[in-house]
């Protein structure tokens, strides 16, 4: 049995006529007049920029008149590209659905009458093809009509430019990528090599190498903790894409010009091999005597690749994946300027991303006042001695504390969520926890070791709450995972228990440098390198968990296409009456 038998004449023609009321709606619609409709169309100046912010705080919102300036136009014809874009994007969806469902349809009927010897398919199929699924061509039409409207608007009818700009490629995987990572992998694990045969040579030590090791390697470390973040984002680029975690929709990224994590570990291997290779020069012009007479030279060379990397970072040219390296630079911005512009998943992100690299801001303090106090081989020591270095100090260490803060602010004024109030008392929390410790770091004293380790333990167990509960969905009760939640992407749910254990634990190690104890001041150098670097790895984690949980909430809401903002609003007042 296969349920009541349908008669494909009626159906036939209750679709027909449903189709003619449709058209006929639609055709009164496009008969409306073109200045009838303009007088209800404003420009919409959402805040979503500090100039829109400051002119809402100031004007009257009541205010709908049309008015565009030569500005404004360019930003209104960017954003109507990107709703052609997107509207196009999804109709091509649409028609996709539309035929894998009609070929679902016809595989059932063919295994129905497999295994049942029934001739019913001839008969089903065709109630199927009579239905509107199967015999709509709105979407075509729509297709179409978006197509040329693009191409004759927007690319001045260059037909090849314009279906380019609309039938967006999937990135094609390059084989050289993976040999030039190869190459710059095998060149990093040799250099690794000889930095530390270099480091634990006899003569390295009785040249007083470890004085040296104390002001040359903290300008050092900020290359390995940008180097060690990007592989670890590498792995969750990695991961996403194996699990099927939708990360470029997620950030918001341009389809075909987001990083997967083979060209992320190109870059990260070729950044370490230049930053180890100027670190192993340093080295060798110290421990050779007849090489002294370069070292004032050697001496600017982390400065100079700290050049380097800005220079690569913010080059205009279309080289080295330009597209992601703005979009960096534009969540970076709005990052800076936060509470001002609206934030977006992919500005919160990177904001925490920097919470995790507070020791990388430290470094670059440190880099302004060895090169700014223009003395020679103990720097460091000299800049600790100074009253300004111990302010900055101060407020360095607190700067990504601040940017999430005013991002859930900011957040919480828009959506009145609770949630972002509680989480800015969070990074409240840890501010309060980083000033502390920085004063017991510099002042020492009872007093401030206990206020540092009350505020640490306090914020570690916020955040720690924070992570598992609210940013993972973790921990339900009553989930048909128990302690964990409804659905998972992983197979295996002991991962997510480990991963909560790590999690932990490496909150606590953040602690461990709170606690006084007569460490050399290389032992405390390198102490702080390996913490910092724990909280990279735990960053890393986190990233996984809270971007698949995301994920799961996009997909269990059927959020699944991008929220392009429109440039123009549409006010009907009689409708408004009527409600």
């Amino acid at each position: 049995m296969i349920g009541p038998e349908v008669d494909p004449v009626q159906q036939t023609n209750r679709n027909i006529h449903h189709h003619e009321e449709q058209a006929e709606a639609h055709n009164n619609y496009n008969r409306r007049d073109p200045l009838e409709i303009l007088e209800h169309v404003k420009v919409d100046d959402s805040l979503q920029c500090p100039k829109s912010t400051i002119k809402k705080a100031f004007t009257d919102s009541s205010d709908n008149e049309l008015s565009i300036s030569k500005e404004e136009l360019k930003k209104i014809e960017k954003q109507l590209r990107l709703v052609f874009v997107e509207f196009y994007q999804k109709l091509l969806h649409l028609k996709d659905y539309s035929f894998m469902n009609l070929s679902a349809f016809s595989k059932i009927m063919k295994t129905y009458e497999k295994r049942t010897s029934r001739a019913a398919s001839t008969v089903y199929m065709k109630v199927v093809d009579n239905s509107y699924l199967g015999s709509s061509d709105e979407v075509n039409f729509l297709l179409e009509k978006v197509e040329s409207t693009f191409i004759r608007n927007f690319t001045r009818s260059n037909h090849k430019k314009g279906r380019k700009l609309l039938r967006q490629k999937a990135k094609t995987e390059k084989q050289s990528i993976t040999f030039i990572t190869g190459f710059f992998s095998g060149c990093f694990v040799a250099l690794l090599v000889a930095t530390i045969f270099r480091i634990t040579s006899q003569q390295f030590i009785k040249k007083k190498g470890t004085s040296y090791m104390e002001n040359i390697f903290p300008l050092y470390s900020l290359f390995g903790y940008i180097t060690l973040h990007m592989l670890v984002y590498a792995a969750n680029t990695y991961y996403w894409k194996r699990y099927r975690v939708n990360y470029p929709f997620l950030f918001g990224v341009r389809a075909g010009t987001e990083l997967d994590y083979r060209e992320i570990f190109l870059l990260t291997s070729g950044h370490a091999v230049v930053a180890l290779l100027c670190f192993l020069i340093n080295l060798q012009i110290e421990m050779n005597s007849r090489s002294q007479q370069y070292k004032t030279v050697t001496e600017i060379v982390p400065l100079i690749l700290v050049v380097l990397v800005l220079l690569i970072t913010f080059c205009p040219l279309n080289i080295i994946y330009r597209s992601s390296r703005f979009f960096f630079i534009r969540c970076l911005f709005r990052c800076i300027c936060a509470p001002v512009f609206k934030v977006r998943l992919a500005d919160f992100f990177l904001a925490d991303q920097l919470t995790s690299q507070v020791q990388a801001f430290k470094s670059v303090e440190l880099y302004i006042c060895y090169y700014g106090l223009g003395e020679d081989s103990r720097r460091q020591k000299k800049c600790q001695t100074h009253g300004i270095y111990n302010i900055q100090y101060f407020i360095v260490g607190i700067i990504p504390y601040w940017f999430r803060l005013a991002q859930c602010m900011r957040q919480f004024y828009e959506e009145g969520d609770i949630n972002r109030a509680f989480n800015s008392l969070n990074y409240l929390s840890t501010i309060t926890a980083m000033v502390f410790r920085t004063a017991f770091e510099l002042k020492k004293g009872r007093s401030w070791k206990v206020l540092a380790l009350v505020t640490s333990a306090l914020a570690v167990l916020q955040n720690t709450y924070w992570d598992i509960v609210k940013d993972w969905g973790l921990l339900q009760r009553l989930s048909k995972n128990p302690y964990l939640r409804d659905k998972l992407i992983l197979p295996h749910r002991s991962i997510y228990f480990i991963a909560m254990v790590v999690d932990i634990a490496l909150r606590i190690s953040w602690m461990q440098l709170v606690f006084e104890m007569n460490w050399s001041p290389l032992r405390k150098v390198t102490m702080i390198t390996v913490t910092s670097c724990l909280e990279i790895v735990r960053r890393g984690i986190w990233n996984f968990f809270r971007l698949e949980n995301e994920h799961l909430n996009n997909v269990g809401n059927y959020r699944a296409f991008k929220s392009v903002p429109h440039p123009f609003s549409y006010y009907d007042e009689e409708k408004d009456k009527n409600e």
